[in-house]
């Protein structure tokens, strides 16, 4: 009898632990905030991440680049938009679509080069999900249009639904 319930047991447990090794699956995460505007460091950051470029000068690294910076961005202009600056944060949401741009051209290199980039491919499809998911929490909580009215200058209308669709276009694309 504990030899039954002792096989039953060990059935048991290693049934729950095959069937979760194939159920595993990391969903793509985004990196914690960086240094935001108005941090000192903010602006050595960005020039930090312009002569990074020159060291990611491969195909695969240039997608993990740019990839990475689109990320970076996008978190940024997540931040900002939580705490309603409106303008900072759509400066950083059109940085990160220009890096996300640069991706497709490193990954046609890389497929002209030979390399199997199909795991890359789908780190960026995961990446484009994610991306858009986080892109349509924005059109619930931010405003379409915002008018930025700084003190003695002109105030300027940001466009913020578009910028936001064109977002989730470019992402779209791959």
């Amino acid at each position: 009898m504990k030899n039954n319930i002792f096989v039953v047991i060990i059935f048991i447990y290693l049934s729950f632990i095959i069937g979760h090794l194939s159920l595993v699956h990391a969903d793509y995460v985004l990196p914690y905030p960086s240094y935001m505007p108005g941090n000192k460091l903010y602006k050595v950051s960005r020039i930090i991440d312009q002569v990074k470029k020159f060291w990611y000068w491969g195909s695969i690294a240039g997608v993990k680049y740019h990839l990475g910076l689109s990320d970076k961005y996008l978190v940024e202009a997540k931040t900002l938009f939580e705490y309603k600056q409106y303008l900072l944060a759509t400066d950083a949401l059109r940085r990160s679509d220009t890096e996300y741009i640069e991706i497709p051209q490193f990954i046609v290199r890389a497929k002209v080069e030979g390399k199997d980039i199909t795991l890359l491919e789908k780190t960026v499809k995961e990446a484009a999900q994610t991306h858009i998911q986080i892109l349509d929490g924005f059109k619930q909580t931010v405003p379409a249009e915002f008018t930025w009215t700084p003190e003695k200058t002109t105030p300027t209308i940001l466009p913020i639904g578009n910028l936001i669709e064109t977002s989730i276009n470019i992402r779209g694309q791959k």
